[in-house]
């Protein structure tokens, strides 16, 4: 390892390996880079032409949309009253109308076809809400079924409730059973939910429809408004009633008139009693309750005892009295308390059937309900002094039609239906101006 020569062949290989490395680095950069691009290359045209048989396919969309879906979290939809979704019935607004018009109706069939709400254009004050009543939502809360709203007692505390196989209230003795108020027609008995006590008295109110739901609902736009129907085959209603009862309820919209039409069908073997009404709970929109005017087709009323709303029996004339509504336009409400039912309804000449209107002068409109079936003979108002709210109830019965107070010559205005055969309840409400206004002068 001394010798020199050796030492000086080492040190002129290295020489030559520092003085070559540069090149073989770059030869080898060179190499691989090439390698690389080509690489690259035949990814970007093995992809694109991916892409574009997957878009000739029609997958492009649906692989983007997995590429971007994200773990998604169920939120499940908002409760509705009585489970099935409400039916809102709308029409636009006529341009350049003076006229009072409806513009939509919101309907519950989950809660037996109860109208939750009526809006209309009034020219005096623009849109509004006609009915005393909360949003769908907040219904959806109130009427759970549970605690106050037993058998759907709720529905008749807000909106309009349909009542049936009966309208208003039946009385009988506390039973047994607590929850029961026994009840006979034609020597059967039958056991009505409980919706209130007086003593001994028990009182079942507003039929067994309250809280029906609906087997088939379907809805209609029309040219001005549209159509509703809901189907109830309420059966026996839980064993409450005799026979079987199918119910049908169909509503039209249009901007001069709301029109709620109710058919009873007997679906089942034996005769049944049927009663009907519609309880809607008007608001006063001036918020002066003591200016607006009541007109009734009617001059006799049922006598009630004393301390309670059960009849006597006596149907009592109006004429004289501070509950006689019959004159052209009615008579003030003022501080008169209302919880009565006027009865023998009697129509004017030439109208479709008997009138009942509502006129609120500081609003500047009225709203009419007409009876347009006969077997309407009766129609209930109720209304405190304290309330804004004004409850007119057009219905085929009397308060108790069962009762023994009544004379064997009055009819009740339960109508008997036979196995296979309907009866009809239909009104139709209306707005209108109290003072029409004054065209402007050009």
């Amino acid at each position: 390892m001394d010798d020199p020569r050796i030492s000086r062949m080492y040190a002129r290989l290295l020489r030559r390996q520092v003085t070559t490395l540069p090149k073989q680095t770059a030869h080898w950069i060179r190499t691989h880079l090439a390698l690389a691009l080509v690489l690259l290359l035949t990814a970007v045209i093995a992809g694109t032409s991916f892409v574009l048989h997957e878009r000739g396919r029609g997958h492009l969309s649906r692989l983007k949309s997995e590429l971007k879906a994200q773990p998604a979290t169920e939120t499940p939809p908002p409760p509705q009253p009585g489970g099935e979704e409400a039916i809102v019935l709308q029409r636009s607004q006529m341009a350049g109308s003076t006229l009072p018009e409806f513009l939509s109706v919101t309907l519950l069939p989950g809660r037996g076809m109860n109208t939750l709400q009526i809006t209309a254009y009034l020219p005096d004050r623009g849109e509004v809400q006609l009915l005393a009543s909360p949003t769908v939502d907040e219904a959806a809360t109130l009427l759970s079924g549970t605690g106050d709203d037993h058998d759907g007692a709720l529905s008749l505390g807000l909106g309009g409730a349909l009542e049936v196989p009966w309208a208003g209230r039946i009385f009988g003795q506390r039973a047994a059973e607590k929850d029961a108020v026994p009840q006979t027609w034609h020597g059967r008995t039958v056991s009505l939910p409980l919706s209130a006590v007086a003593g001994p008295t028990a009182i079942s109110e507003g039929g067994l429809l309250l809280n029906g739901e609906a087997s088939s609902v379907s809805s209609n736009v029309m040219p001005d408004g549209g159509e509703a129907q809901a189907i109830y085959p309420a059966g026996d209603f839980n064993g409450r009633w005799p026979s079987k009862t199918e119910v049908k309820v169909t509503v039209l919209l249009s901007g001069r008139a709301l029109e709620i039409h109710v058919v009873a069908h007997n679906t089942g073997t034996e005769p049944e009693p049927i009663g009907m009404g519609w309880k809607p709970r008007f608001a006063v929109l001036s918020g002066d309750r003591s200016q607006v005017q009541l007109h009734l087709p009617s001059s006799e009323h049922i006598e009630q005892r004393d301390g309670s709303e059960r009849p006597t029996g006596r149907l009592l004339p109006v004429a004289g009295t501070p509950l006689d509504f019959t004159g052209h336009d009615g008579a003030a409400l003022r501080s008169l308390r209302l919880d009565d039912t006027f009865v023998h309804l009697r129509p004017a000449l030439l109208d479709f059937g008997p009138m009942i209107e509502l006129r609120d002068p500081k609003s500047n409109y009225g709203l009419r309900v007409t009876a347009m079936t006969s077997t309407i003979h009766a129609v209930h108002i109720e209304s405190d002094p304290g309330s804004n709210v004004i409850s007119i109830d057009p219905r085929f019965n009397y308060d108790d039609p069962f009762g023994r107070e009544w004379g064997s010559g009055e009819d009740t205005g339960m109508v008997t239906v036979e196995p296979g055969k309907s009866v009809q309840w239909r009104i139709r409400l209306e707005l209108f101006p109290l003072s029409h206004p004054v065209a402007a002068s050009l």
